[in-house]
């Protein structure tokens, strides 16, 4: 019923700049959070940012001030702006939203497939 599809990712140099898109479409009533979390190999996943329909943000500690979320409520999209990335940033980067289904007015948790980050010394 719905799909989130995560775009942006690859292979970047330390330092560098990516931006990563999440783009969610469906039976969509309204979507309150979203998020980004990330899980680097052998590790758990983490939270990365989160934003809620009003705009509210939630980073980790460790990444305030390299990383920025924002998102488009009318396209319903979340961006993740990753600035000054470090080799330790290379991860999966999930996209998540809590959406209330058009249909039934149920509301459920979802996540995209990942897309992949890798950064280079």
């Amino acid at each position: 019923q719905v799909q989130l599809v995560e775009s942006g990712g690859g292979l970047v140099q330390a330092g560098g700049s990516l931006r990563l898109s999440c783009a969610a479409s469906g039976s969509i009533n309204s979507i309150n959070a979203m998020g980004w979390y990330r899980q680097a190999p052998g590790k758990q996943r983490e939270l990365v940012a989160s934003i809620t329909s009003r705009g509210r943000t939630t980073y980790a500690d460790s990444l305030k001030g390299r990383f920025t979320i924002s998102r488009d409520n009318v396209k319903n999209t979340v961006f993740l702006q990753m600035n000054n990335v470090k080799p330790e940033d290379t991860a999966v980067y999930y996209c998540n939203a809590d959406v209330v289904v058009r249909s039934t007015y149920a509301s459920g948790n979802y996540w995209g497939q990942g897309t992949q980050v890798t950064v280079s010394s």
